[in-house]
């Protein structure tokens, strides 16, 4: 990979921008029929397939040990299964472009974490982003989704828990990283755990039927796939060249491209309160952001 693709910007852009694919692409797939749960399991069972074929083609199948197996689990819980299972299950109920603003919360609530966690040191202008950010997540939260279909608040509730569980697995990822374990082969074995953690649940909840009707979109579902395994072989690349907090700006930029998606490929309309309040988020991961780059500069 060359020097000016793994640098933090460019992989933060590219990774994003894969990121804000899911909302839309998952909302057409579940509007076709096919379960929450089974478009989840359709992400991590693509991305873990397409992964470890190509570390098989390099000749450097995924290792097995017991902190690697430790790390995918905790990782597969905290960043893929839970967050996309939440996330595909209130897009229905909230919109592809509305979960996509929750995101962008995964930034702030990162930097918590990791001050809590002592991965790094609270500043004043780091502290001020997050209240901004609190405040948009507010603006944002009481329009409860498209103009004309107020969600449940159980739904808003949902989408709120999602950049929780994203920014802890941001953290974890960092501070468990096993020693001398290759991106690919992490992002391979934690999807692969997550996988069987989300095909479990659709077994449990009676849905697993439902997977079949992903043959009815394989343009959908084959765009959805090479889109992810994409984003995760970049995503990796970039805990390790930006460390947690900057990684977690993928959910900005991913959150633009999925609310421009909705808008305009899915019809979805949202009122001047909601977009207010996606900006006044945005202000506030800019605000962490700049504070990041001072601390490390």
């Amino acid at each position: 990979m060359s020097p000016r693709f793994d640098s933090p910007l460019v992989l933060l852009l590219v990774t994003g921008t894969l990121l804000g694919l899911a909302p839309p692409l998952g909302k057409a797939g579940i509007a076709a029929g096919v379960p929450p749960l089974g478009w989840a399991l359709l992400i991590s069972a693509g991305t873990a397939a397409v992964l470890t074929a190509i570390l098989a083609a390099r000749g450097t199948p995924p290792r097995l040990d017991r902190a690697r197996a430790v790390y995918a689990t905790v990782t597969a819980a905290l960043s893929y299964a839970i967050p996309n299972a939440l996330m595909f299950l209130a897009i229905p109920h909230l919109g592809a472009g509305y979960a996509g603003i929750m995101l962008t919360l995964s930034p702030v609530t990162t930097l918590c974490i990791a001050i809590l966690c002592r991965v790094r040191r609270p500043t004043a202008l780091g502290v001020a982003g997050i209240v901004v950010g609190f405040v948009g997540a507010v603006v944002v939260a009481s329009t409860r989704g498209e103009v004309g279909r107020p969600a449940d608040p159980l739904w808003v509730a949902a989408g709120l828990a999602m950049p929780l569980f994203l920014a802890s697995g941001n953290v974890y990822r960092s501070l468990g990283w096993p020693p001398g374990a290759t991106p690919t082969e992490l992002a391979a074995g934690s999807h692969l755990a997550a996988a069987a953690m989300l095909l479990a649940a659709l077994v449990l909840a009676g849905d697993a039927g439902g997977l079949v009707r992903i043959a009815d979109v394989p343009g959908l579902a084959l765009a959805q796939v090479a889109a992810s395994a994409a984003m995760f072989a970049c995503f990796f690349r970039l805990q390790v060249a930006g460390g947690p907090v900057y990684l977690s700006q993928i959910g900005y930029v991913g959150a633009a491209v999925g609310l421009l998606g909705g808008i305009a490929f899915l019809g979805e309309h949202y009122g001047p309160a909601t977009l207010a309040g996606a900006v006044v988020i945005a202000a506030g991961v800019a605000m962490t952001t700049v504070a990041q780059r001072r601390a490390t500069a």
